[in-house]
C-alpha cells in the first residue's frame, strides 16, 4: 500500500489570528520579490530560497571579507590569472581592432583594472560598460577609474544582465567583448546554465567575443573549506540571510539555532550551502501573515555553487552555440577562464 504523507510545515494566519493551512487562502500579495520568494520558498519542501537574496547592504559587506579569507581562494586565482595572462588575454581582445568592454556585474572592479591599465598601456582603441543593477555601485566604480585609470573612457549601464544584453544585440557599430568574471555561472542549475549562455549568444554578432571565469573540479576539501573558513565569516554571511528576513519582513529567526552546512559532491561538482534548525520550532513571519514549522534537522537551501573542468564547459558551450577560442589557468589548475566565440 502506498504511503501517504502528510508535511505540517507552514501556516497562514487568518484574520482572527488563528493558524491554518495554505491551502485554505490565497497567498498575500507581495511588496517585494525578496518577500515573494521568501514566501513561495519557505512554503515549499523541500525549503529554499535564492542565493542572490544573500546580497543586502549587509551581505555585500561580509562577501568583501569572505574574498579576502585565505580559504576562499577564487578571487585570487582569477586575480592571479588576470595578471600573469593579461598580454596573451589582451592580443586575444585587440584582435578586433576596436571593441566594447561589457562587464556583467561589474562591482568593485578590482579584478577587471588589471585589464583596464593594461588596456590603456597599449593604447587599445576600447570602451568599458560595466553593468550593475545598483546604480551606487556603478557610481563608486566610475569614480575609482576616474581616480585610478582616468584615460579609460566609462559609460555605465544600470540595469539586469539581460535588460543591458538585450539592448546591447541591436548594437552593431563596434565589436562586443562580453566579461563574466567571479564564477558566478556555478551558481545557475545545469539548465539555468544553458539557459543564461544562449540569452549571451543571442546578444552577440560574429567574431564578437564572451570572457568567462570558470571554478575547476579540485581537491574536495579546498572546496569545503572555502565555504566554511575558520573565522565563521561565511557562516555570518549564509546566516545573514535570517537576520535579513528578521529585518525586512518582521520574522523571528533565532539565528543561533540553525547551522550554517556546507556540502560538495566530487561526482557532480555540486557545492551547497544550508542552513539547518537545531531543534523543532516555527517562526513567525509578521509581514506575510505566515507561520513557518521546521522539524529538527530541517534545512533551508540557500546556495549552490558548481565546480566544472573541460569537457563540461564545452558542452555547455556547444548547448548554447558557443565554442571555447582560449582558456588560461593559474599555476595550480584552481580556476580558468575561457574565451568563447559564436559557433
Amino acid at each position: 500500500m502506498k504511503e501517504t504523507r502528510r508535511f505540517p510545515f507552514f501556516y497562514m494566519k487568518g484574520a482572527t489570528g488563528n493558524s491554518f493551512h495554505m491551502n485554505d487562502t490565497k497567498p498575500p500579495e507581495f511588496k517585494t520579490q525578496f518577500a515573494e520568494d521568501v514566501f513561495h520558498g519557505l512554503t515549499s519542501y523541500p525549503k529554499k530560497i535564492s542565493s542572490k537574496f544573500l546580497y543586502d547592504e549587509k551581505g555585500d559587506e561580509l562577501f568583501q571579507k569572505i574574498m579576502e579569507l585565505p580559504e576562499y581562494y577564487l578571487t585570487g586565482k582569477e586575480y592571479q590569472i588576470l595578471m600573469r595572462h593579461r598580454e596573451e588575454i589582451g592580443n586575444a581582445f585587440a584582435s578586433l581592432e576596436g571593441f566594447d568592454l561589457i562587464e556583467l556585474g561589474a562591482g568593485d572592479g578590482k579584478k577587471t583594472k588589471v585589464l583596464l591599465r593594461h588596456f590603456e598601456q597599449k593604447n587599445y582603441d576600447f570602451k568599458y560598460l560595466p553593468v550593475d543593477i545598483s546604480h551606487s555601485v556603478l557610481d563608486q566604480l566610475s569614480q575609482s577609474l576616474d581616480r585610478e585609470i582616468p584615460g579609460v573612457e566609462v559609460e555605465p549601464q544600470q540595469g539586469t544582465y539581460m535588460q543591458v544584453l538585450g539592448k546591447l544585440a541591436d548594437y552593431k557599430e563596434r565589436k562586443k567583448v562580453i566579461l563574466f568574471l567571479g564564477s558566478n555561472i556555478g551558481n545557475l542549475s545545469q539548465q539555468e546554465a544553458v539557459s543564461f549562455l544562449q540569452k549571451i549568444r543571442n546578444s552577440m554578432h560574429k567574431k564578437d567575443m564572451f570572457f568567462m571565469g570558470v571554478d575547476q573540479k579540485k581537491d574536495p576539501q579546498v572546496i569545503l573549506d572555502a565555504y566554511n573558513d575558520k573565522a565563521g565569516v561565511t557562516e555570518a554571511f549564509n546566516k545573514n540571510l535570517l537576520h535579513r528576513m528578521n529585518r525586512e519582513l518582521e520574522a523571528d529567526f533565532d539565528p543561533d539555532t540553525f547551522l550554517h552546512w556546507p556540502l560538495y559532491n566530487p561526482e557532480t561538482g555540486t557545492a551547497k550551502s544550508y542552513l539547518v534548525s537545531t531543534k523543532e520550532q516555527s517562526v513567525q513571519i509578521n509581514s506575510l501573515d505566515l507561520e513557518v514549522h521546521f522539524q529538527k534537522w530541517e534545512t533551508i537551501h540557500t546556495e549552490v555553487s558548481q565546480k566544472y573542468d573541460d569537457t563540461s564547459i564545452a558542452w555547455l558551450a556547444e548547448e548554447a552555440g558557443l565554442q571555447i577560442a582560449g582558456s588560461w589557468t593559474d599555476k595550480e589548475n584552481c580556476f580558468k577562464n575561457y574565451l568563447f566565440q559564436t559557433i
